[in-house]
């Protein structure tokens, strides 16, 4: 698999030939305007929750590409309502076999709204699973008893987690949430776009490592092998 992250919590996973597209916050984001967005490829647009620094730029990507978007009911409506007609809705303890593999809706402990006060129902997290690879993306989350179950679902080759604290876990929980998960290979999301998530990087590998763990910080614009 091949990881690009776009900043913030913005990724994309290019899995058996789909590029699988998570949270697009990209033109509002002042430390990614070195990315191209119209050059962002997608087949799946995966929203983990309404808040504008994860939807800000789905609309204009699903149009663009033809995506299918795949997130919780009320988000998809929302999306269907501006004339995205491709939309897969899910909710908690769903889970659905696409091209690519197959996708659980999991639960994530944070809240929801769209940019303009619609309801954006509970937010969430994803487990994707293949032939090629598994992995965990918790979205905007702050630790929880829950994440025990998602260790049980699958083995997992890597996770995607927040770290940057204040809005979701800090470095501490994360830590916790990955042997929560049952996984040592994280990739970070969610720090240092605005000051109240700026960490510490060298720190924040430091607490990962002396755990026995692996953090991965991958700069704005980078594609890494995963």
């Amino acid at each position: 698999m091949k990881f690009t992250f776009y900043g913030h919590a913005c990724f994309s996973i290019h899995l058996k030939g789909e590029n699988l597209l998570f949270d697009p916050f990209i033109t509002p984001n002042g430390k990614a305007k070195h990315v191209d967005v119209n050059a962002i490829s997608s087949d799946y647009i995966l929203v983990s929750h309404g808040h504008e620094d994860h939807v800000a730029d789905a609309e204009a990507i699903a149009k663009r590409t033809g995506a299918t978007i795949i997130s919780n009911f009320e988000i998809v409506s929302w999306f269907q309502g501006k004339g995205i007609e491709k939309g897969h809705p899910m909710n908690f303890g769903g889970s659905w076999n696409f091209n690519f593999g197959k996708v659980k809706y999991v639960k994530a402990d944070h809240s929801s709204v769209l940019p303009d006060g619609t309801y954006g129902g509970n937010p969430g997290g994803f487990i994707v699973t293949s032939d090629e690879g598994n992995f965990y993306y918790a979205g905007d989350t702050a630790l929880h008893l829950d994440m025990k179950l998602t260790g049980e679902y699958q083995k997992l080759d890597f996770a995607v987690l927040p770290i940057g604290d204040n809005f979701t876990m800090g470095i501490e929980d994360a830590i916790i949430a990955s042997d929560f998960i049952k996984c040592d290979k994280i990739i970070g999301v969610h720090y240092d776009t605005f000051p109240y998530i700026e960490i510490n990087h060298e720190e924040a590998k430091r607490k990962f490592a002396e755990k026995g763990k692996e953090l991965i910080l991958v700069e704005i614009g980078q594609t890494i092998n995963i």
